[in-house]
């Protein structure tokens, strides 16, 4: 028996820590679906068997010691009993300020969303992002059409932070647009996975 530290193959978040035996791992190779071997109960157990949320493998890695098994996985909902996205939620110490955006663009991604998910919720007076809001999803998509065409005009000229300015643009007003849709990152990555 290993254990297993089961980290989300698109952002490298640490979900959830398992124990895996040789039965588990067949399962899991078989199936495709990450299974693990509960201590306490003595046997097997399909994650997101009962709560949908299932793990799906993309693949796995031993330590340098082969005594313990690092799983990279697809993960659907979340990954913590408590509905927490991953089960180390539970800050103990934090010895730097950086932000982990510096080393995972993505993070970049969820805290901007965050943000504007944020307003969309609990607006705030001279917030260009509600004033998109509060003029609805048509006024959201002739900006993101404006923006669309400022990124095709900024690739044919010679500056080449103009078109990262315009993408910049482009990328908040589609995040608006999710935000007013209801739709996610993880939606957008999973469904980007699957292609």
């Amino acid at each position: 028996m290993l254990p297993v530290i089961v980290q989300d193959y698109k952002t490298d978040a640490v979900l959830m820590q398992a124990y895996m035996n040789e039965e588990a791992y067949k399962a899991t190779i078989h199936t495709g679906k990450m299974t693990y071997y509960s201590r306490s109960r003595q046997e097997l157990w399909i994650k997101g068997e009962t709560s949908g949320h299932y793990q799906y493998v993309k693949s796995l890695y031993g330590d340098c010691d082969m005594d313990t098994i690092l799983a990279r996985v697809v993960q659907i909902g979340a990954a913590c009993h408590t509905g927490s996205y991953s089960c180390f939620f539970n800050e103990i110490v934090t010895m730097d300020d950086k932000t982990d955006s510096q080393h995972n663009p993505l993070k970049v991604f969820e805290d901007v969303f965050s943000v504007i998910k944020d307003r969309k919720e609990n607006p705030k007076e001279g917030s260009y992002t509600n004033y998109l809001f509060d003029k609805g999803v048509d006024k959201i998509l002739k900006k993101l059409g404006e923006e669309a065409t400022e990124i095709v005009i900024a690739a044919k000229n010679p500056n080449p932070n103009e078109i990262k300015y315009e993408i910049c643009d482009f990328l908040y007003h589609m995040m608006v647009l999710m935000a007013e849709k209801g739709v996610t990152w993880e939606e957008i990555t999973t469904e980007l996975a699957n292609r």
